[in-house]
Formats: C-alpha cells, sequence, structure tokens
C-alpha cells in the first residue's frame, strides 16, 4: 500500500507541476515528490521540509504552527505564508485529506513560482486543482481503509495480550491467519508508556501503516497508576537485530500521543518467535518500558535483557510500601541524601569514583554517607544492609513512576 500513496502523491505532483509530500494527521511523513531536476536545480527546501524528509517527522512546535491556520477543520486548500521565524520559508499549500468528514493527513506543496498564480479563493475552479482534490480524497480513502485494518488487527493484539483463556487463544489464533508468514517470526513487541488514550478507533492503530509494524494498540490501565500503553508488534529481520523495533520506537516516542516530551519511554521485550509467548513478552516489554522512564540512562528505549536490577524490582506489587528503616531517606527534604547513596552503591562503594561522579570533595560524600547511615539505621560496611537500601532506592525511582 505504501507505493499506492507514492504513485497518487506523484499524480499531484505532475497535476500542479510542483513537489508535493503527504504526511498524516500526526505529522508522520508518508510519501514525497522529487524535489529538483535538471531544470529546477536551484529549487531550495526550507528547514521544515527538510527535517520531514530526512526524518520523516515534524517536531511539535511547526505541527502546533501549522495546526493554527485551521488545516485540521479545511474542506479545501489552504494558502499558508512563510514565517522565516518558525524556518518556514517559503509558503505552503496545504490539501487536506479527508475521508467522510474526517481529517486523515494533509498534501504539501511549496508555493513557489510554479504555483503563484494558482486561484484558491473559488475551490476547484481550476481544472488542475480539482483534479489534484480528487486524487487527495482518493488518498483519504486509502488511509481510512488501512486504518480499518490497523484497526482490528490492533483489537487481536489487545485480546492476545491482556484477555482471559480461551478468549486470548481465540485472538491468537486469529492474529496468526491475519499475518501469515509473519507471525512465525522473528517478532519484537515494544511498550511505549505513557500513551495518551483519544476514544478515536483510528488512532493510533492508524500508525501500523508504520514500515515494520504488523500490529499496534492501546492498551488501557497497563501501568500501576493507570496510565494507557501502546503496544507494537515488530517484525525483524533476525533475531539479533532488533534496529527495525528501535527506529519504531523513536518514532513512535515522538508522537503527540506519547505524553509530554522527555515523560515517556519506550520498553522492548526479548525477541519471540511466532505468538505464543507474547503475552510474557507484554509484561517484559512494559517493565522495560517502566525501567527507562525510572532510569533515564537506560533510556528512552530500554531492552529487557539489558535494564539489570529492574527485571526484578518491576515484578514487585506496585502497591508496596517502602522498608521502615529506608523511608525517612526517601523525604524530599533528604533528596540530595539519597542520590549521593545511590551514587556511592552504584560505584560498588568506591568512595573515589562516587566523589567523581557527585563532583565533590572525599570529605563531603564521607559526611553525607554519615547522615545516611543515621537516618535510616543501616551499616554500609554491611552487604546485607547495602543490599537493602541500593534495591529500595532503585524501587523508589518505579513508584513516581
Amino acid at each position: 500500500m505504501r507505493g499506492e500513496y507514492q504513485q497518487l502523491v506523484d499524480e499531484i505532483s505532475a497535476a500542479l507541476g510542483a513537489p508535493a509530500t503527504l504526511e498524516d494527521r500526526d505529522f508522520g511523513l508518508i510519501a514525497f515528490g522529487a524535489h529538483g531536476g535538471d531544470d529546477d536545480a536551484d529549487l531550495l527546501m526550507d528547514p521544515v521540509r527538510t527535517r520531514s524528509i530526512l526524518q520523516r517527522r515534524s517536531t511539535a512546535a511547526v505541527r502546533a504552527w501549522f495546526e493554527a491556520f485551521g488545516i485540521a477543520r479545511a474542506q479545501a486548500p489552504l494558502r499558508i505564508p512563510p514565517d522565516p521565524a518558525a524556518g518556514v520559508f517559503t509558503g505552503r499549500i496545504c490539501l487536506p485529506v479527508r475521508h467522510r468528514g474526517v481529517v486523515l493527513g494533509y498534501v504539501w506543496l511549496l508555493d513557489d513560482e510554479h504555483l503563484a498564480g494558482l486561484d484558491l479563493s473559488v475551490p476547484f475552479a481550476d481544472p488542475r486543482l480539482a483534479q489534484a482534490m480528487d486524487t487527495a480524497a482518493r488518498i483519504g480513502a486509502l488511509l481510512a481503509a488501512e486504518a480499518r485494518a490497523g484497526a482490528e488487527l490492533g483489537e487481536l493484539l489487545r485480546d492476545l495480550l491482556t484477555a482471559r483463556r480461551p478468549a486470548r487463544e481465540a485472538a491468537r489464533d486469529a492474529l496468526r491467519e491475519a499475518l501469515g508468514s509473519a507471525s512465525d517470526g522473528p517478532l519484537a513487541l515494544l511498550a511505549v508508556a505513557p500513551w495518551q488514550l483519544t476514544g478515536d478507533a483510528a488512532d493510533g492503530e492508524a500508525l501500523a501503516a508504520q514500515s515494520g509494524v504488523a500490529a499496534m494498540c492501546a492498551v488501557p490501565e497497563a501501568l500501576p497508576d493507570g496510565s494507557a500503553a501502546l503496544a507494537a508488534l515488530i517484525r525483524l529481520r533476525a533475531l539479533g537485530s532488533p534496529a527495525p523495533a528501535m527506529a519504531a520506537a523513536d518514532r513512535l516516542l515522538h508522537s503527540p500521543r506519547a505524553g509530554r516530551p522527555g515523560l515517556a519511554a519506550a520498553g522492548l521485550a526479548e525477541p519471540r518467535r511466532g505468538l505464543a509467548e507474547l503475552p510474557e513478552a507484554w509484561t517484559e516489554a512494559l517493565a522495560a518500558a517502566r525501567a527507562a522512564a525510572a532510569e533515564r540512562r537506560l533510556g528512552p528505549v530500554a531492552e529487557w535483557e539489558r535494564i539489570g536490577a529492574y527485571r526484578v524490582l518491576t515484578a514487585l506489587p506496585p502497591d508496596r510500601t517502602a522498608d521502615p528503616a529506608v523511608r525517612p531517606l526517601l523525604a524530599r527534604t533528604h533528596t540530595e541524601l539519597a542520590r549521593t547513596a545511590e551514587v556511592f552503591l552504584d560505584c560498588a562503594g568506591q568512595a573515589g569514583r562516587a566523589a567523581a561522579a557527585l563532583g565533590i570533595h572525599r570529605q563531603t560524600l564521607y559526611y553525607r554517607l554519615n547522615r545516611v547511615e543515621q537516618l535510616t539505621g543501616l551499616d554500609l560496611d554491611d552487604g546485607e544492609d547495602r543490599l537493602l537500601l541500593h534495591l529500595s532506592l532503585k524501587a523508589s525511582r518505579l513508584r513516581l513512576g
């Protein structure tokens, strides 16, 4: 289906004599026409279009800037003026891509000398524009069909991950039939958390059209605090080659549904062959995402096999209370002491390394560690006390997440 989008975008480019790009409603790039050629070698793209093509997405700021012109509500083509301050050096003509009244994407054209005479005041009066909008409507129908197919696969994936037997087994069999040979793997299961639910059946699932994504769904109340998470089933080239899953995670983390920038994280389960172990893989993916959110050095995309002690910590009951000995240290007034203790234990109790990591004098480190012992009653020369303190400090991050 990706090839069909490219063909339709090329039709619009040919009809209007200007290079076009097609983006979904989240400003993710789907297809783009050729830019430049023998006769227009001096054609320049501004930073916004360059980023869109090279990184296959636009920033949240760019999206907000364009949406301020009403593109999400537009029924007809819009002309948007340039704004160098926003990185838009060349104006745009936006063709809204709709299906049954719902905007599903946008076709963008650079409003240069090729389109200067295009009159948008009387919609579709220009036959070239009418042809382009007819093609945009065909794109809308394709996107809608793809969203419906993605939603159906997403529902099966959600049931496979969360339903009880025998509904889980029925979902597995139906998903295997729908995916065909791809269901035999290798496959990776990705969790992006938190994920915003919008109530639109096409949201999220429509993103399954991304290359390499076999199925995708939002899972309500997937996290201990009741937040939703996104599950994405990714086709891999080999069990030891997670690159397609990492690329998908990067794209999804930039989705506006992934929450505020810096808040969302992604977790990647150990790859599997076939669908039978996906419920267990979902537990791993969620645990890795929670670990990535708790420990930023692991993220923003963490692999289950690389999260270390968090494989144990994420399995603990989410409503547990902190150990009584460590609880005083977790008070907000002692944040600096808690961080000092954690860095010291991360450095295997090596004072020199810990002081350097914290950027403090060694004597300051000893003073703080003495305060930690006074607050907790724990002996930092005792292995079991160290273990209790270290795990408690790590676990407290998960509770905050």
